[in-house]
């Protein structure tokens, strides 16, 4: 089992680690005349031919398959310019080939604004440019991007957040009453029905006028956007064909061949940056992934608020309290058996009765009007059933190791203490608990370490491919209705939903990776705390 797990953790860590760090780029010919450009990924021996062959990461995916096969003894001639590029893009992943030109066709209209260097004085059709030239003009792109359209993309925010939020639910609260007055056999000529009419028909007018300011303002924000897509860099793919990507496509550029080790670091540094704060792009082929690291944090945080308290407070039933009966002996029997119940059971199971039981009573309750309308609140998939579910599926570990733990503790420490006076939960509370917390702390940590890696009850309870965060600056702070991204969901939808499995492949070791170190600094810090309590609470029966 150590040898497994050992070589889990190198497979991972070897080719998650070096998933970032620039790859030299290699310009091949081949026997037939033909060149080929790109990066130098595995070689293996075809089963086939018995010949070995290479595999090249070609990118450029819109012009040709992103990886090809090459057979070992039909390459002629290999070298690594440096002059080659590559690029990361907001769309169609990487780009390689060399830069012919840079063209920059339009300027922004608060030039201030989207300048900041005096390499801004080119003139508006350059010339053949070089990396240097490059690097300026992606940044230039993006400050124009900046002061020109993302006032204009924050507007249509605002505007759909406020049709969502207000009129949109509005109009359904103020319908719901109507109909609920017309069934009690109100008339439309009644005051009461025809002051919802009123305004029923004053919030259509406002709904329409939002909706016709945020078409404005979505034909202002295209129009500055197709006249900053007009800015250009060329390039020459290793064929002579050439290839027009707007400067605002382009996340980042880089020289592998000609990049010096600091360089490299702080490539590979900048990396793990995006990957750490952004989210992700491109159907979460590239980008970061903090969304989903944070919806993973949070939901074993939530997890955790339901399962411990209630598995404790179980186990200290079963071990101090409950008499030995038929009753009790089929409980502990039922509570071990739940442990080794599939998880996609339990995931069922929070389908039915904490979305459509518990949630469909809760909107029923509290949102009549969204029921109505088919807009639920809690009656759909959202980060606090999947909790609760995840609660559910550890709550046996925790309710067994807290038992275990008090059993563990001498007679003659609870003999000693009733004979001091004091009472049975005088005794529980002050000397038992904490003597069994380093136990519970243990079932705790296995419980979580389970909660983190599971995917199939979180794919039915909330778990999303794309979603906003849960946490908002508004009270109260956290959206538990809203549905999440983690990242053992994430590793599913990219290793096997992906539309090129094998350009992601780097990223699932990498997200992989990162969901072991959220595992292996949750778990590290519930260990030091049961090795505190364990120095702090530690006995020996004499």
């Amino acid at each position: 089992m150590l040898l497994v797990t050992l070589t889990a953790l190198y497979v991972v860590f070897a080719n998650g680690l070096g998933v970032f760090w620039p790859q030299p780029i290699y310009e091949i010919t081949l026997a037939d005349g033909s060149k080929l450009l790109g990066e130098w990924r595995e070689e293996e021996i075809d089963p086939l031919s018995g010949r070995q062959r290479i595999k090249f990461y070609c990118a450029n995916m819109e012009d040709m398959p992103p990886f090809r096969w090459i057979y070992a003894d039909e390459i002629v001639h290999q070298e690594q310019p440096t002059e080659v590029l590559k690029l990361d893009r907001a769309a169609n992943l990487h780009y390689i080939g060399y830069l012919k030109e840079i063209r920059l066709s339009s300027r922004p209209r608060n030039q201030n604004a989207a300048s900041a260097d005096p390499a801004d004085d080119v003139p508006e059709e350059t010339t053949p440019s070089g990396p240097e030239q490059l690097a300026w003009a992606i940044r230039w792109a993006k400050r124009w991007e900046a002061a020109e359209v993302a006032p204009w993309r924050q507007q249509e925010n605002q505007l759909a957040q406020q049709l969502n939020d207000q009129i949109k639910y509005a109009l359904i609260e103020a319908r719901y009453q109507l109909q609920q007055l017309l069934r009690a056999g109100r008339s439309q000529s009644d005051p009461a029905c025809q002051a919802l009419t009123d305004r029923i028909a004053q919030l259509t007018q406002e709904e329409n006028r939002l909706k016709a300011e945020a078409h404005q303002l979505a034909a202002r924000r295209a129009e500055q956007e197709t006249k900053l897509r007009h800015n250009v860099a060329v390039f020459l793919d290793v064929q002579g064909r050439e290839k027009q990507i707007p400067l605002v496509d382009i996340v980042r550029s880089s020289r592998p061949n000609a990049m010096s080790l600091p360089a490299k670091c702080q490539f590979y540094l900048a990396k793990w940056w995006e990957l750490l704060t952004d989210p992700p792009r491109e159907a979460n082929q590239d980008g970061g992934i903090f969304p989903a690291i944070l919806g993973t944090v949070l939901l074993v945080f939530l997890m955790a608020i339901v399962a411990f308290p209630l598995g404790v407070l179980a186990g200290v039933y079963l071990g101090e309290y409950a008499r030995d009966n038929l009753l009790v002996r089929w409980v502990r029997v039922a509570v071990n058996n739940l442990a080794g119940i599939p998880s996609i059971v339990y995931g069922i199971f929070g389908l039915g009765f904490f979305i459509y039981l518990c949630g469909g009573t809760l909107d029923s309750w509290f949102y009549p009007a969204r029921v109505e309308a088919r807009e639920p609140v809690f009656g759909q998939p959202c980060i606090l059933w999947a909790a609760l579910t995840l609660g559910l599926l550890t709550l046996p570990v925790v309710i067994v190791s807290t038992e275990e733990a008090l059993r563990q503790i001498p007679r003659e420490i609870r003999e000693g203490s009733y004979a001091l006076g004091a009472t049975k939960l005088q005794t529980l509370l002050r000397v038992l608990l904490p003597m069994a917390s380093p136990g519970v702390m243990t079932g705790f940590i296995l419980a979580m370490a389970r909660a983190v890696g599971e995917v199939a009850p979180l794919m039915i309870t909330g778990a999303v491919k794309s979603a906003p965060l849960p946490i908002t600056a508004q009270f109260p702070f956290i959206r538990l209705d809203r549905q999440f991204m983690h990242l053992g969901y994430h590793i599913l939808d990219i290793s096997c939903k992906s539309p090129n499995v094998e350009a992601t492949k780097g990223l699932v070791y990498v997200t992989t990776l990162l969901l072991l170190a959220v595992v292996l600094v949750l778990t590290s810090t519930a260990i030091w705390l049961r090795n505190r309590m364990r120095k702090r609470y530690y006995v020996r029966a004499i």
